[in-house]
């Protein structure tokens, strides 16, 4: 068998955003089988540089903001960007923006914007009351202002898990989580 060529890795060409689409150069990904190619050799590295593997050469994946995207496949059930089923949430987490995120056993994962608002719901306060606006914009200044950091007033409620959500400023999430958002090239003479 012939030995791989020493290919270089590929840096700042392809990227994940907040919705879990792929994008090369900036453009939104829309050939079906270049998107499934892409989500079968998503993977990452122990530094946790995300990339996908095309043969022998690594394309490393900027994020816009987490490995992981989360979708509602069914009304009751989430998935990944890559089409892989979760069905065990170990934690959750608002940010200063107001995005929900969620701790999957393969990392960190933000829900999805579109499904934000059928989870609403499921945000209770101590008092056992589904979450009102108030409640909701008070723990996102909390996140904001960093005030009583990862103390919140509010609960995930889903499936019969209760999860406590923290708070979290989306600044610390990468070296939280330990993922790295924007892989770099090692400068000339330094190994990987």
């Amino acid at each position: 068998m012939l030995r791989w060529p020493n290919v270089p890795a590929c840096y700042g060409w392809l990227s994940l955003d907040q919705r879990g689409r792929w994008r090369m150069r900036g453009e939104a990904v829309s050939h079906r089988g270049l998107q499934d190619f892409l989500n079968r050799q998503y993977a990452h590295d122990e530094d946790g540089n995300y990339f996908v593997q095309n043969g022998p050469q690594r394309v490393f994946v900027d994020l816009d903001y987490t490995p992981w995207v989360l979708h509602l496949a069914t009304p009751d059930c989430f998935a990944t960007q890559v089409g892989e089923m979760v069905s065990e949430l170990r934690g959750a987490a608002i940010d200063e923006e107001g995005n929900l995120l969620l701790e999957i056993p393969a990392g960190i994962a933000l829900l999805c914007d579109r499904d934000l608002p059928t989870l609403l719901p499921c945000l209770y306060l101590a008092n056992g009351e589904v979450a009102d606006d108030d409640a909701l914009l008070a723990a996102i200044a909390q996140a904001a202002d960093c005030v009583n950091a990862d103390i919140s007033p509010l609960t995930l409620v889903w499936h019969a898990q209760h999860l406590p959500v923290r708070t979290l400023r989306r600044s610390d999430i990468p070296k939280r989580y330990g993922f790295i958002a924007s892989p770099q090239e090692a400068p000339p003479g330094v190994l990987p």
